[in-house]
C-alpha cells in the first residue's frame, strides 16, 4: 500500500480524496496555487506545496511543478481527481517514468479512450452498441456532406478532442451543414489545438445515462449500476440521480453488461465511467468513456455503501476487485452548487462568502471546500459544493433535497441553490419525465414568484 499520496487537484475533490487517505492511514500532500492558499484541502492535508500562480496553466496543469512537489515530499503515488490532468496521457506516462504510481488509467488507455473517434472504433470492435456515423475523423467537407446524407439528418458534428460541449454542432438540414462544419472546427482548434471532427446520428429525446465501472490489473471488471445525468445546460451536468427513473430492470442489466464488456475488452484498470445516450425507445448507444472519477460519484457511493476513492487506491496498489456487480438499494440525488447567478443566465459569481450554513440530518451529504469567509477565486470551475440526499424512494429523496436546499445558506455571492429548489418542484422533473433538452424550455421564476 502507498505511504504517501499527492493530490494533483483542488477544491472539494482534493478534500474528498484526503479524507479517504486519512481513513486508510495514508499520508497526503496537497498542491495549491496562490489563489487557493486558504482552501480546506490545503489545511487538512499532512503537507502542502505551492505550485504556482492562479492561472491553471502555471499551476494545476504544470506537470513539471507537480512532479517536483511529489519528489520533494517523497510521495509514491499521485491521485489526479477529475478535470485538470486526470485524463492527460502525457502526465500518466511521466508519473510512470518517475516511479510514481498514477492512480488512474495508463497513458495508453487514456490515449485510446480520450480520442472519441478511436474510442468508438474500439467499442464497435468490442460489440458495444454505437451511434451510427463516421468511422473515424472526417478528412474534409466533401466527405462530411456525403456522410450526412448516408447517416440521415439530423446529425451531430463533434470535435474528436472535445469536452464540455466545445466543438459540437447539431445540424437539422443540409443547407446548414457547411456553416456548422466551419464554426465547429474553429472552436475545436481554439479550445483543444485539434480541429479533427467526426459525425454521429443525432439521437432525439435522449437521456444521458452512464454506468460506473471498476477494473483491476488482471483484466476483470464489474459495474456499480447507472447514474442519470440528463439535466444539463450547455452540455454541463447540473444534477444527477441513481437509479434513473427511465430505467427498467431489463435495460439496467443490458447496459451494465455492455459497460463491463467494454472495460474488459480494453483491460481497463481503475474506476471509470461508460457513458451512453438512450433514446425514447430505450435503445442505448456508446458515447464516450471517462477514465477517471466523476463529479457525481457520491450518489453511487450512497446507494450501494461503497467508497469509490478507496477502491481506486486499492486497485492502483494491485488489490483485485471482487468482480461482483452492484445494484442500487436506495435512491440518491446530487445537486451541483455553483457560484453562478441562475436569474441572469447562470453568469459566474466569484467573491467572498460572508455567511454560510450547511444543511444536515439523516440522508444528507455535502462535499465542499468552502466556508464562511472563504473567497471564491475567478480562475477555476464555478462548482463550490455538491449536495446529496439519499432515501428509500425517489419521492423521499426529492422531498429531502427540498428541505436541505431550504436550509442551505450561502451569502455574499450568487449560487444555483434557487435553481435547484425550483427544479425540485417542476412537474416533469418530479415525474422523471426529462431528457438532455430539459433546460432548453426551463425558465427561472423571479424570486417573488418562486
Amino acid at each position: 500500500m502507498f505511504k504517501k499520496i499527492l493530490i494533483a487537484n483542488r477544491g472539494e475533490i482534493a478534500l474528498r480524496i484526503i479524507r479517504t487517505c486519512k481513513e486508510m492511514g495514508i499520508k497526503t500532500v496537497a498542491v495549491y496555487s496562490t489563489a487557493d492558499a486558504e482552501s480546506l484541502h490545503v489545511r487538512f492535508a499532512d503537507e502542502a506545496v505551492c505550485i504556482g500562480p492562479p492561472p491553471s496553466n502555471l499551476s494545476y496543469l504544470k506537470i513539471s511543478n507537480i512532479i517536483a512537489a511529489a519528489e520533494i515530499t517523497n510521495a509514491d503515488a499521485i491521485h489526479p481527481g477529475y478535470g485538470f490532468l486526470s485524463e492527460n496521457a502525457k502526465f500518466s506516462k511521466i508519473c510512470e517514468e518517475h516511479g510514481i504510481k498514477f492512480i488512474g488509467a495508463s497513458a495508453d488507455m487514456i490515449s485510446k479512450m480520450g480520442d472519441k473517434a478511436t474510442a468508438k472504433a474500439t467499442m464497435k470492435a468490442a460489440g458495444v452498441p454505437c451511434i451510427p456515423g463516421s468511422e473515424g475523423i472526417i478528412k474534409d467537407f466533401k466527405e462530411c456532406k456525403k456522410l450526412a446524407q448516408e447517416t440521415g439528418y439530423p446529425v451531430m458534428l463533434k470535435a474528436t478532442a472535445g469536452g464540455g460541449g466545445k466543438g459540437m454542432r447539431a445540424v437539422w438540414k443540409p443547407e446548414d451543414l457547411e456553416a456548422a462544419w466551419e464554426s465547429a472546427r474553429k472552436e475545436a482548434d481554439a479550445s483543444f489545438g485539434n480541429d479533427g471532427m467526426y459525425m454521429e446520428k443525432l439521437i432525439e429525446e435522449p437521456r444521458h445515462i452512464e454506468i460506473q465501472v471498476v477494473g483491476d490489473s488482471s483484466g476483470k471488471a464489474c459495474h456499480l449500476s447507472e447514474r442519470d445525468c440528463s439535466i444539463q445546460r450547455r452540455h454541463q451536468k447540473l444534477t444527477e440521480e441513481t437509479p434513473s427513473p427511465f430505467m427498467t430492470d431489463k435495460l439496467r442489466k443490458k447496459m451494465g453488461e455492455a459497460a463491463v464488456k467494454a472495460a474488459e475488452y480494453i483491460k481497463y484498470e481503475g474506476a471509470g465511467t461508460v457513458e451512453f445516450l438512450v433514446d425514447k425507445h430505450r435503445n442505448f448507444y456508446f458515447m464516450e468513456m471517462n477514465t477517471r472519477i466523476q463529479v457525481e460519484h457520491p450518489i453511487t457511493e450512497q446507494v450501494i455503501d461503497y467508497d469509490l476513492i478507496r477502491e481506486q487506491i486499492l486497485v492502483a496498489s494491485g488489490v483485485p476487485i471482487s468482480g461482483k456487480n452492484y445494484f442500487p438499494q436506495l435512491h440518491s440525488i446530487e445537486c451541483r452548487i455553483n457560484a453562478e447567478d441562475p436569474y441572469h443566465n447562470f453568469r459566474p459569481s466569484p467573491g467572498k462568502i460572508t455567511n454560510m450554513h450547511a444543511p444536515g440530518g439523516h440522508g444528507v451529504r455535502i462535499d465542499t471546500h468552502v466556508y464562511s469567509g472563504y473567497v471564491i477565486p475567478p480562475h477555476y470551475d464555478s462548482m463550490i459544493a455538491k449536495l446529496i440526499t439519499t432515501a428509500q424512494t425517489r419521492e423521499e429523496a426529492i422531498n429531502k433535497m427540498k428541505r436541505a436546499l431550504d436550509e442551505f445558506v450561502i451569502e455574499g455571492i450568487k449560487t444555483t441553490i434557487p435553481f435547484h429548489r425550483q427544479l425540485m418542484d417542476e412537474t416533469d422533473y418530479k415525474e422523471g419525465n426529462y431528457t438532455t433538452k430539459f433546460m432548453e424550455s426551463f425558465k427561472m421564476k423571479a424570486p417573488e414568484e418562486a
